[in-house]
């Protein structure tokens, strides 16, 4: 369960941001969106990892994660366990969530 927690702690902020700033559900809807398509290049990661084949580019999962999806890549990461080890794309990951949480949070009451 404590793999979930940002996920659940976000969901949190959200309802309370949308209860304080009055949020259009638009920015929910692209956190949605931005999370399944995260999920997506990481499962296609994955499988391209098992079969030799072509990797997506780190970068690209942490820009990904970055501009919104990390609530999918934290699902991935569990559900696949993908890119649950390399520490140093782990880091980058972790920092990735807290620029997007802090500029979710900067945008919806000054935006």
């Amino acid at each position: 369960m404590l793999r979930y927690l940002p996920i659940f702690l976000f969901a949190l902020l959200y309802a309370a941001a949308t209860f304080a700033w009055h949020l259009t559900p638009l920015v929910g809807a692209a956190y949605l969106a931005m999370s399944v398509a995260c999920f997506i290049a990481y499962a296609l990661d994955k499988s391209a990892a098992r079969k030799g084949e072509r990797r997506t580019p780190e970068s690209t999962l942490l820009m990904l994660g970055l501009i919104g999806g990390w609530p999918g890549a934290v699902l991935a990461q569990q559900w696949l366990r993908h890119k649950t080890v390399k520490q140093p794309f782990r880091q980058m990951f972790w920092c990735t969530i807290a620029v997007n949480v802090g500029a979710f949070l900067w945008l919806a009451r000054f935006a």
